[in-house]
């Protein structure tokens, strides 16, 4: 699958041992189950199972359609696969497929919100295969085959389509060909080229390279235009060597007999086949704006860099994430199964296929939203030849491409329930996505653009190490690590970390030239609340904190993250000592929680204990001001016991008075108060108060004090499976995160990548 293959470059930055690390854990592998319906009571448990388990059972036994209303089927696929052709690696075997075949699971339910259960399969022998999977058809609404080798794939595929009455999909061929021809179709637009007279080469005939070919002859390409390559030459008729069905209906009238007879003069080559098959000399010889797409991975035909040196009117497009324009399935499947799954449609044809790749065309000619543009370095990506094909994080996809395969579906006569609203449609699926994974990856990307110099405080604990060597793998700048250099190194060598590599430095004050400027500088902050010179130089020498934060404060590093240690107030104290509010601003911490989707900014959950009604006011504006930053329009609820008067009391009064303080301010978002957090978070609850100033839910909820932010999110993290973010640290001058103690590697990076974005901007 291209742009998902584990040996391509952004794979090479993660050690094994990283990689290992990650699928073992407290929970070993990627996928859990979760129940959808409570299971509190006996009642919930007499609903779930016996005796009320038996009202449904009856209904489907009457009508099996039934089962898409009354159980997990409509949203359900199986990831498929026997090992045989595993991404990248082989034929390696079932189980050793595991871990693919979960991480596929995983992108259906992160991109799509399809639920999938991946099953290993372990036969080669197609007849078991098929019989395997067939039966297991009643199970799910549709199935994803991935990674068998070919010419299984295409029988395996064709049987089980024959037999089974929900989509079978082959992501290996149908994918990578979906994907590449939304490109193609763009690069052809690029270069004023019509598709029924478009010269193209496709080197390598395996599943994918098949599928291309059959994808774009489906879309209207002329066949004879259209000239299949593979180990041995031209696949031209009356060939007989290395020869069979599939690759015998794709055989043309020739004089050609190598790839390089047949390059000459074509206006494209798609590239599935391995590294250096395109050589200098046959990109030459090509058409005036060759339109080249070198998939192979981990490494293409040729590189852009090559092409580059050769011509200079040449359109490229490769499998890598490390260049423009990358083919990544992950554009594909997941919202193919999306749109099929909600018409229930009994196929995925080929008017499903080319509406996705025409969907995804359309999507990279629209102007990009600035949650997009912030992966580009604040420089908005415009249509063009390094901009064919959308960014896998583009929040459009989900709306776009499921719209266009389920309108297809239905044109096509394949779909079981058709969709009367479209547009209501799109936006149901909006609500989908997972907001703050996409906005982690936005702020990872816009990082590795201007990639920053961020402090590890503590620098002599083995998770900090660890999140600051990924840090520095994943591209992000370069990481500082504060502590005595021999027990850093000790440390690291007893948990197998390796510091030595570019970008990870080590800071000890007792060595730095940098120690006297650090020193004056805290000296004179601090001179007049009973701190002596030589009390500077000593919190300098002995505290992480100060250290860091004064490298900070005087621009020798651009962020800091710390807190691992210490609890969140004393690394709060030892920040303040050391930097200041910005003007006009108040520090307070904001936790970021997202439950089924859904996301709500809580604040203040970690700084001003008992807030007045002028504090409440500038915590809404603080908080207000983050989530803007990180791309959602605030809609802001005063929370309080009450709603709007009812009880009554001392402490709602404070909020109803922050809500008058915001109306003097005339602040530029959506706010209101006092409201009880049903309210807040309930449109029906909401709709008994048509007075509320909120055009809908609340997504950023001000609590009335620190205990009852801190409780509340706590509480969410552990009873409703909430993923909580934060606190984040804002309102002070430079950008410091504070993790909690004992935070995990993986958390402390996020701070650190949140710090870097925070002091890129």
């Amino acid at each position: 699958m291209p742009g998902t293959d584990p040996s391509d470059r952004s794979f090479s930055a993660v050690t094994e041992q990283e990689a290992l690390d990650f699928h073992a854990g407290a929970r070993p592998g990627k996928l859990e189950i979760t129940p959808t319906k409570p299971m509190a009571t006996q009642r919930d448990l007499s609903l779930a199972y016996s005796p009320g388990v038996a009202v449904p059972v009856k209904a489907i036994a009457e009508d099996p359609s039934r089962a898409f209303d009354y159980t997990a089927r409509g949203n359900m696929v199986a990831v498929i696969s026997n090992g045989t052709a595993i991404l990248g690696l082989g034929n390696l075997g079932a189980l050793a497929s595991k871990p693919v075949m979960e991480g596929k699971a995983v992108l259906f339910k992160r991109f799509a919100d399809v639920d999938s259960i991946d099953l290993e399969v372990s036969t080669e022998d197609v007849d078991e295969f098929v019989n395997c999977v067939r039966f297991l058809g009643p199970s799910f609404g549709g199935i994803n085959l991935e990674d068998i080798k070919a010419p299984d794939c295409f029988i395996i595929e064709q049987r089980l389509r024959e037999v089974m009455d929900i989509p079978v999909f082959h992501d290996d061929q149908h994918g990578t060909a979906i994907i590449a021809v939304a490109g193609l179709i763009n690069a052809l637009h690029l270069t004023g080229r019509d598709l029924k007279t478009t010269k193209l080469v496709c080197n390598g005939a395996g599943a994918a390279a098949i599928a291309c070919i059959e994808l774009l002859k489906a879309m209207g390409f002329e066949p004879s235009n259209v000239t299949l390559c593979d180990t041995k030459g031209v696949i031209h008729k009356g060939r007989t060597d290395g020869m069979n069905q599939w690759k015998s209906a794709h055989a043309i009238e020739t004089e050609a007999r190598t790839l390089a007879d047949a390059i000459k003069g074509a206006d494209v080559v798609l590239g599935l086949s391995v590294k250096g098959s395109l050589t200098d000399e046959m990109i030459r010889s090509m058409a005036k704006n060759p339109i080249i797409f070198a998939m192979a991975n981990p490494d293409p035909e040729i590189t852009p860099e090559d092409v580059a040196r050769l011509r200079d009117d040449a359109i490229m497009a490769t499998g890598r994430s490390d260049y423009p324009n990358q083919v990544n399935n992950v554009l594909g499947f997941p919202y193919i199964f999306r749109g099929a799954l909600d018409v229930r449609a009994t196929t995925i044809n080929d008017a499903m296929k080319i509406a996705a790749a025409n969907a995804l065309a359309d999507l990279a000619r629209e102007d990009v939203p600035d949650d997009v543009a912030a992966a580009y370095q604040g420089v908005r990506p415009r249509f063009g030849p390094h901009y064919i094909i959308p960014v896998p994080f583009d929040p459009r996809l989900i709306s776009a491409i499921p719209v266009a395969v389920a309108r297809a579906a239905m044109d096509s006569g394949v779909a079981q329930r058709p969709i009367l609203n479209l547009d209501a449609y799109a936006q149901e699926l909006s609500a989908r996505r997972d907001p703050i994974a996409s906005t982690l990856q936005r702020l990872y990307e816009r990082v590795r653009r201007q990639p920053r110099r961020v402090v590890f405080a503590e620098g002599e604990e083995e998770q900090v190490m660890r999140a600051a060597v990924s840090y520095v793998n994943q591209r992000l700048g370069t990481a500082c690590l504060i502590g005595r250099e021999e027990q850093v190194r000790e440390t690291a060598r007893l948990a197998g970390i390796d510091l030595d590599r570019p970008g990870i430095e080590l800071v000890n004050a007792r060595v730095s030239d940098r120690v006297e400027a650090y020193t004056d500088y805290l000296y004179q902050r601090l001179q007049r609340k009973g701190f002596l010179h030589r009390d500077c130089l000593r919190l300098i020498n002995t505290d992480r904190n100060h250290l860091g934060a004064c490298m900070v404060a005087l621009g020798d590093a651009d962020a800091m993250v710390t807190g691992t240690t210490r609890n969140y107030s004393t690394a709060l104290e030892d920040i303040l000592r050391c930097i200041d509010m910005r003007p006009g601003h108040r520090a307070i911490g904001v936790s970021l929680a997202l439950c089924r989707g859904r996301t709500v900014f809580v604040a203040d959950t970690a700084v001003i204990d008992m807030p007045d009604a002028e504090q409440l006011a500038d915590i809404a504006e603080e908080a207000a001001g983050l989530a803007r930053r990180l791309g959602y329009e605030p809609r802001v609820a005063m929370l309080a016991y009450s709603t709007f008067g009812n009880p009554t009391g001392e402490r709602a009064e404070r909020v109803r008075e922050a809500v008058r303080i915001l109306d003097k301010r005339r602040v530029d978002f959506e706010y209101d108060g006092e409201m009880a957090a049903d309210v807040a978070l309930s449109a029906r609850a909401m709709e008994q108060y048509p007075f509320c100033r909120l055009s809908g839910t609340a997504n950023v909820l001000v609590m009335p004090a620190v205990h009852s932010a801190s409780i509340s999110t706590k509480m969410l993290q552990e009873l409703g499976g909430s993923t909580v973010i934060g606190p984040l640290l804002v309102g002070l001058s430079k950008s410091i995160q504070i993790v909690s103690m004992g935070a995990k590697d993986s958390d402390i990076v996020n701070m650190a990548a949140i710090a870097a974005y925070n002091a890129a901007n």
